[in-house]
């Protein structure tokens, strides 16, 4: 991913930074949107993986949507210059506020995610005299063979309507005035490698549940299948755009879709996760009695996800390739400033001879990364860093300032 000039551009500049590479973010997103037109399923970018105003900007601009889970994040996606109709709006827990501000932003559908929820949007479209769309989130009932803390879609779990509740469901739906139901929303989990299998069980299980809910007298004119499809960390650079024309052949070929209605899908994670890299330097090298530890500047508050649920990252030392004469398969534990034992980049890892200053890069950050951290221990925001302006190694100002 890096050459020896890139290399010696980033050991100029203060870390521990996020740097995105903009070719790959560029032939990522335009693939995706080549691929929404040719197999007519209308995509929906999850703005929680990331939302860098240059990223969301340049998503925006091919015509995809945007799925929001917080109020916040519906206001960041329209001033990116995502229009409102193409917005969904997900979570369980928006807000009276969050509601109306989106509402009166003109979204395109609340996914609703209980049956109070439901309720709650019908008697504001009764105060504010107006009809309100929404989709309901349906649970499948499906395993994505995931981690468990990013499994979304089995009966037992926080988001989503389960079939124990679809007879209340319906006669609430037949009931509401002020609510218009546009159609079923479904999201099985995240980092979905298993993409024919998986995927294929999730539409044959939506089809039988949207001919459940017409045959009861529901019209399901949209279809939302959710993301999830998965990335690569273990090989970003052999697989550095996931096979994104699987997940839409996939999807083309086993859902059963009547005129009129449409599909969609909401990636998030497989768009922009390989295009960042946390880049860090090496504070100190530390001997122990059977192990060596790398401690680096950057910490679980710039990444939380290997000290969260033990993401894997791979790590690779960007100073060794300008010394090759230097020992290689070094073991170490790669470690992180924070005072918590979790804070932990990675046990054992083998990487070149490392010494103090050696430049880090912690790969496939691109998702759940910078929108991620905090400053813990007080530390500092992380800084961004664009490929296309690396010549000018230009640090852009607070992070979160500019959203």
């Amino acid at each position: 991913m890096f050459d020896i000039s890139q290399i010696e551009q980033l050991e100029k500049i203060k870390t521990p930074f996020y740097y995105y590479d903009m070719n790959l973010l560029y032939r990522s997103v335009d693939l995706m949107a080549e691929l929404s037109a040719r197999y007519d399923i209308m995509v929906h970018y999850a703005i929680k993986a990331n939302v860098d105003r240059r990223i969301l900007s340049y998503i925006s601009s091919k015509g995809i949507g945007a799925d929001c889970v917080s109020g916040n994040e519906v206001k960041h996606a329209v001033s990116c210059g995502f229009d409102p109709s193409k917005i969904v709006y997900a979570g369980v827990g928006k807000t009276d506020d969050e509601i109306f501000e989106s509402m009166e932003i003109g979204i395109g559908t609340f996914n609703c995610e209980s049956l109070q929820e439901i309720y709650v949007l019908n008697e504001m479209g009764r105060t504010y005299g107006k009809t309100i769309n929404i989709s309901v989130r349906i649970n499948p009932n499906i395993d994505a063979h995931t981690h468990r803390y990013v499994t979304t879609g089995l009966y037992e779990n926080k988001f989503g309507i389960s079939n124990h509740e679809f007879d209340s469901l319906i006669d609430l739906l037949h009931k509401c005035r002020n609510i218009r139901c546009t159609g079923l929303h479904f999201h099985i989990g995240s980092q979905i490698t298993r993409v024919k299998d998986v995927f294929k069980l999730e539409c044959q299980r939506v089809n039988e549940i949207v001919e459940e809910f017409e045959r009861r007298g529901l019209q399901v004119n949209d279809i939302d299948l959710g993301g999830g499809l998965g990335v690569d960390y273990e090989n970003p650079d052999d697989n550095d755009i996931p096979p994104f024309e699987e997940w839409f052949r996939t999807i083309s070929e086993n859902i059963r879709r009547k005129p009129g209605q449409t599909v969609h899908i909401e990636p998030g994670r497989c768009l922009v996760a390989q295009c960042g890299t946390l880049l860090t330097k090496v504070l100190f090298v530390k001997r122990g009695e059977t192990k060596n530890f790398l401690i680096l500047d950057a910490g679980m508050n710039d990444l939380i996800r290997p000290a969260l649920y033990g993401a894997y990252h791979k790590i690779e030392n960007l100073s060794a390739k300008e010394r090759p004469y230097f020992p290689e398969n070094q073991a170490y534990d790669i470690v992180g400033p924070v005072c918590e034992s979790s804070d932990v980049w990675g046990a054992g890892r083998f990487l070149p001879l490392s010494v103090r200053g050696d430049l880090m890069a912690i790969r496939s950050a691109g998702a759940y990364g910078q929108v991620m951290a905090s400053r813990y221990n007080m530390k500092d925001w992380a800084q961004t860093v664009y490929s296309d302006e690396l010549e000018k190694a230009v640090l852009k100002k607070d992070y979160f300032e500019n959203l």
